[in-house]
């Protein structure tokens, strides 16, 4: 009896902490669309946060490679002043990258829905 309370209490911590931090990631971006996304990307930073290789092998037209492994060490060197758009495989690491970025004063952080894997625009490749 005593096991089943114990795994309810677990359980309910989980769901609990999903729940604050898909808030959390909620707030820290603004999740834009296809559309949307190719529209304010002339006036914005767009952060590729793939690794090297997957950049390399194609990404979005005037995206700037910043990988999620070196993120925390090279972010202070994006400005507040511009709009910052997000690209990643598949819109798990934009939501890590904008709450670091969040927590240091950033403001207007966007992020492509879906990631790389659902572009459908220009892309530069090495082919």
């Amino acid at each position: 009896m005593t096991v089943w309370i114990i795994l309810g209490i677990i359980l309910l911590a989980l769901i609990i902490y999903i729940a604050i931090s898909y808030n959390i990631n909620r707030k820290s971006v603004t999740e834009l669309s296809q559309d949307d996304f190719q529209a304010g990307l002339r006036r914005a930073q767009v952060i590729d946060l793939r690794e090297k290789a997957d950049y390399e092998y194609g990404h979005i037209i005037g995206a700037r490679n910043i990988p999620m492994s070196i993120f925390r060490t090279r972010m202070l060197g994006l400005r507040k002043d511009q709009p910052i758009y997000f690209i990643d495989k598949n819109g798990v690491s934009s939501y890590r990258a904008a709450r670091m970025l969040k927590k240091n004063g950033y403001e207007h952080l966007f992020m492509l829905k879906g990631g790389y894997k659902e572009w459908k625009g220009r892309i530069k490749s090495k082919n």
